[in-house]
């Protein structure tokens, strides 16, 4: 379906540009949310007339979104999560997580703003863009830990996960003999009272 953009779309084109994209995308996303119009001529008149009125009003959407802006960019936002020995969530961070702890701290976004290539399922600490308009992108840091103390190591640049295995102390190690019946306890663990007994 060919259309007319209102605004910039990233990836697609810029406001007035007429570009073909597939019918559903159109269909559920572009038109209903006000993004573009159906590529026809009685529409091209419509924008040719209203054009300068949507160019303003995107430049004063675009103005506000810079003004925010700073209220948003460089903000670090700690996550504690439960998590593996190995890093592993038990779940992940979402959108909403991001979203919550943002607005927590102050900050004016909402989920459609948040761009998550994909949810977040390890420990770590992660560059996230927020979109504040189609052309004011702002990057915020998440920290997502299993404690407090660990996403204070991680800013200082400590990766948890290896620090955790190069400090491992090697555990309890049982001495092998290959004589004993298996479940049999050997005589030296035995407790002297018990072996007189018998």
């Amino acid at each position: 379906m060919q259309i007319i953009l209102l605004e910039r779309i990233e990836k697609l084109g810029t406001i007035g540009d007429v570009v073909t994209v597939k019918d559903g995308y159109a269909r559920n996303f572009l038109l209903p949310n006000k993004k573009a119009l159906r590529a026809n001529e009685a529409n091209r008149k419509l924008f040719e007339a209203q054009r300068a009125d949507i160019e303003a009003r995107n430049a004063a959407a675009k103005a506000a979104a810079e003004a925010q802006s700073g209220d948003v960019e460089g903000k670090s936002v700690v996550l504690i999560r439960a998590a593996s020995n190995a890093g592993q969530l038990y779940g992940s961070v979402s959108v909403r997580d991001i979203v919550d702890a943002l607005v927590a701290e102050g900050a004016k976004v909402n989920k459609s703003m948040i761009v998550l290539e994909r949810p977040i399922k390890t420990i770590g600490i992660y560059d996230v863009r927020v979109s504040l308009h189609p052309e004011v992108h702002v990057g915020v840091k998440v920290n997502v830990a299993r404690s407090p103390d660990e996403a204070e190591l991680q800013a200082k640049g400590v990766n948890i996960s290896e620090a955790l295995f190069d400090n491992e102390v090697g555990g309890f190690t049982e001495e092998y003999d290959p004589n004993a019946e298996p479940g049999e306890i050997p005589a030296d663990l035995l407790d002297e009272p018990a072996a007189e007994a018998e």
